[in-house]
């Protein structure tokens, strides 16, 4: 028996059970899942982290002590993105055939923990630039293979909010980043020799360490997918892969039906793809500033343990933020009306450090500007809705959305050069207007999905009086 036909029998299974007791196993279910896939979140802690210590350490003297001159920092926060679009497709394609996410996503990490210990081992801008770039070759199969992992267990009400809980490592390791290498550049200094313009070093190996112990672990927790899963008894694997049949996952062709290399064509041949890449691309121009928050937060004229202290607070109330969006999404089954809120804070941000160089308004600013997290993360819940029929073509558009969009994140590092700041007046005059463009972009999708469901219906409605069949229950897009 094929394993595709094995998949189409296990989602037979659980219909013999009453409805009761697949009510209590299917809550046990997703209890025990979220166990498990509570470890992403210390996993995302540390991907954001070993990706943003250059930013930290640039207030400890990184730039001076490396003889970075013009745009050279710029482009070492550009470069990781290289890796990100060559490597992002590949690897959830091989994803998708290997079936084992359990096993490639630790790996990737323990290989980028390594590099980012290596880092502190730089000398010159050659030897960093390279090995920025192999960071971003080892980091990509990560979001896209995670984005892929979760929507392989929840249903369509369930996302949002796990993709805010799961994505809580992202937001709150401004906090945690800043906090560590406060104590890090302060206290560190001097020991086993690493002394004055060393002192950075010590970041880059002990949150390379942290994250290479963090990732043996992880092989031992993470799940991989309901039919591969061995810690799930053979009830549980039943509803697993029941419940999001039922759910409009796999309607059109059946679970893994299609190849990897099929899913790459119907992907690519998909214009929604291509719209949400560059919604995602323009959005991250003007979400650049994140890669330079310490920044921003010092040009209020506090000294470096000051601000990485004040990085913290915006960070936390994002997470917040993002859990409450999340929730209300999956609650009401509405997408778009969310990442436009999330945007308008943010937008109100931007305008506010635009115009005025107050210390407290501008503080105010990077508080509504990081209430974006909340629209993000409502927007990857959005995508594998969107794709959510086909494995084989939800895993290439995750990654297609998610690599080629880095185009945006290689060039937003540039909008925010030294000679633009304190003020940072013509970078926010950009962020707004990228944003505002993202968002009319959301709108678009949003009435054309709305237009979509309506044909949808009259569709099944037809149906419906032909054959005199009670109401259909076909798939429909969130909007």
């Amino acid at each position: 028996m094929s394993l595709a036909d094995e998949k189409l029998e296990t989602t037979d299974a659980s219909p013999g059970l009453s409805s009761h007791s697949r009510d209590d196993l299917e809550k046990r279910l997703v209890r025990k899942l979220d166990q498990r896939m509570s470890i992403i979140v210390l996993l995302y802690t540390m991907n954001n982290v070993d990706r943003a210590n250059i930013t930290s350490a640039r207030l400890a003297g990184f730039e001076e002590d490396l003889h970075l001159q013009g745009s050279q920092y710029a482009t070492l926060l550009s470069i990781t993105y290289v890796g990100f679009i060559i490597m992002q497709v590949p690897a959830n394609m091989f994803l998708h055939w290997l079936e084992r996410p359990a096993i490639l996503i630790p790996w990737s990490m323990v290989i980028w923990g390594i590099i980012s210990i290596l880092t502190g081992l730089t000398q010159n801008y050659t030897q960093v630039l390279l090995a920025r770039l192999l960071l971003g070759f080892a980091e990509a199969p990560f979001f896209p293979g995670i984005m892929f992992l979760i929507s392989g267990w929840y249903k369509r009400d369930e996302l949002a909010v796990r993709v805010a809980l799961i994505n809580f490592g992202s937001v709150l390791s401004t906090a945690f980043g800043s906090l560590f290498a406060s104590g890090v550049l302060t206290g560190m200094q001097g020991i086993l020799g690493q002394a004055g313009w060393r002192r950075d070093t010590w970041l880059f190996y002990l949150e390379g360490g942290i994250t290479t112990i963090v990732a043996i672990n992880a092989m031992f927790i993470l799940p991989s997918f309901p039919h591969n899963t061995k810690w799930l008894t053979p009830e549980e694997r039943s509803l697993a892969i029941s419940r999001l049949a039922d759910d409009g996952y796999g309607r059109m062709d059946g679970p893994g039906t299609r190849t990897s290399i099929q899913g790459l064509r119907d992907a690519l041949c998909d214009w929604k793809v291509w719209w949400f890449t560059i919604f995602l691309t323009i959005e991250r121009i003007a979400l650049s500033y994140g890669v330079y928050f310490p920044t921003l937060v010092a040009s209020m004229g506090y000294d470096m343990t000051v601000t990485l202290m004040l990085v913290i607070p915006p960070s936390v109330l994002a997470t917040i933020g993002a859990f409450v969006f999340s929730r209300y999404s999956d609650r009401t089954q509405k997408r778009a009306m969310f990442i436009i809120a999330s945007n308008a804070l943010a937008a109100v941000g931007f305008i506010m450090s635009f115009c005025t160089m107050n210390t407290a308004a501008r503080y105010i600013s990077l508080f509504l500007m990081n209430q974006n997290a909340g629209g993000q993360m409502v927007f990857w819940a959005w995508i594998k809705n969107t794709f959510a029929r086909e494995p084989a073509k939800r895993a290439v558009a995750i990654a297609v959305i998610s690599g080629l969009s880095s185009v945006g994140s290689i060039a937003g590092p540039f909008l925010w050069p030294l000679n633009w700041g304190p003020t940072y007046r013509h970078s926010y005059a950009i962020c707004i207007a990228t944003l505002g463009v993202a968002t009319a972009m959301i709108g678009v999708m949003h009435l054309h999905l709305k237009w979509v469901n309506a044909q949808i219906e009259r569709n099944e409605q037809d149906v419906k009086d032909i054959n005199e069949l009670p109401d259909p229950v076909g798939f429909r897009y969130l909007v």
